[in-house]
């Protein structure tokens, strides 16, 4: 586990420092409400983490959802629009795009299979894929795949997606997995596999390539058969190419250079196929955090598994910092509170999951901030208040 204080959990880094006084503005707005469905005397500071949420201009947002839970205190909240065009508040059973919390699916399968003995995690990738990657590649461990200490260089030959403006041009290219793993085979690997650690989606495409050719399905419906539906999470999905999120939705925004505001809810995610497409609402994501860390999907010996570092010599490959991905899941430490969990980002959206082990203290974020690319002060608002 991370032994560093005071971090905020946040998609690429876990190293900054938590706001430890963070300005909490006071609820109270027409589009905010909160839902209390405590069991017994609060451990929750609800006022604190109702005010968190509130402040949508810190980072910009047009919404937020928080569901959290200290014992058997539970707590939901939401403040701001899910849609701006009928001004609709969001509910816990709305779906929204959950970005890199997709990972965590992926490896729970990849985890079930391995306790099945359908694959070795210190087998190369090359062995169940084969002719799909070059040489050096194909030596890739699963293990290495599952807690990217894989080594893989960049992407070349995508589009670059730097501008709002560019992101609206790209919303509906389509691309294929086999298409999207060419673009990192021109090497060489920016490490020795197993050395350094650094976070990178393609080595979840690669996973979910070898779940479809384990289990001989689609990823998204080994997901559905193995964690989906036996959890009931109905509202949760691998879209593929369908660029719409069915049915009762948050909406995602963009804020363009010239200060209008653009809806890309609508985007075909097949660019984040097997690593960042998962739809799903704040309420599946509490209930597949809750199964997950109970054992309910993964035996004792798998999710120890999940929830171990690479080894301490491993560290971040760019800063040198301590490796903080397991496999599957990311950690920090916050308040001497030790978190186990999952970031996601999509173009206007932000998922946050997290939990301690014991389940006893843990949360799922959903907000949807306008820049493209934005800090992190509702996160560490959040986490503050929780550990606090």
């Amino acid at each position: 586990m991370s032994s560093m204080d005071s971090q905020s959990i946040s998609r690429r880094s876990l190293a900054r420092g938590a706001v430890a006084g963070a300005v909490l503005v006071a609820a109270g707005s027409a589009a905010s409400r909160a839902e209390a469905d405590s069991a017994g005397p609060g451990e929750l500071d609800t006022g604190a983490l109702h005010a968190a949420i509130s402040d949508l201009s810190h980072p910009p947002a047009t919404s937020a959802q928080l569901r959290a839970a200290h014992g058997t205190d539970h707590w939901y909240g939401t403040t701001g629009r899910a849609d701006l065009t009928t001004g609709r508040a969001a509910r816990p059973d709305d779906k929204f795009r959950a970005g890199s919390v997709t990972k965590p699916f992926v490896a729970t399968v990849v985890l079930q299979l391995w306790t099945e003995g359908r694959v070795e995690l210190d087998a190369p990738i090359g062995r169940y894929l084969p002719g799909l990657l070059p040489p050096g590649f194909a030596r890739i461990t699963i293990t290495q795949l599952l807690n990217h200490t894989s080594g893989i260089p960049d992407h070349q030959g995508i589009p670059d997606t730097s501008t709002p403006e560019a992101v609206l041009r790209h919303r509906f290219d389509h691309w294929t997995p086999y298409e999207w793993v060419r673009t990192v085979t021109h090497g060489p690997l920016k490490f020795r596999p197993g050395t350094k650690q650094e976070y990178r989606g393609i080595n979840y495409v690669l996973l979910a390539l070898l779940v479809e050719k384990l289990t001989g399905q689609p990823y998204g419906e080994a997901i559905g058969s193995r964690v989906l539906r036996p959890l009931g999470l109905t509202r949760t999905l691998t879209p593929g190419d369908d660029p719409r999120l069915h049915g009762p939705q948050v909406h995602g925004y963009l804020r363009m250079t010239d200060g209008s505001l653009r809806d890309v809810t609508v985007y075909n995610p097949s660019s984040t196929w097997g690593e960042g497409e998962l739809v799903s609402t704040v309420d599946d994501l509490f209930a597949f955090q809750q199964a997950l860390f109970s054992g309910d999907l993964l035996p004792p010996r798998a999710l120890d598994k999940l929830c171990t570092l690479p080894p301490a010599d491993v560290v971040m490959w760019k800063d040198g910092s301590p490796a903080r991905y397991s496999m599957g899941l990311q950690t920090a430490t916050v308040n001497g509170v030790t978190f186990w969990g999952k970031t996601g980002e999509m173009y206007g959206y932000r998922t946050r999951m997290f939990s301690t082990l014991d389940l006893r203290l843990r949360f799922v974020l959903s907000y949807t901030p306008t820049p493209l690319t934005t800090d992190e002060d509702m996160i560490n608002r959040v986490v503050t208040t929780l550990t606090s």
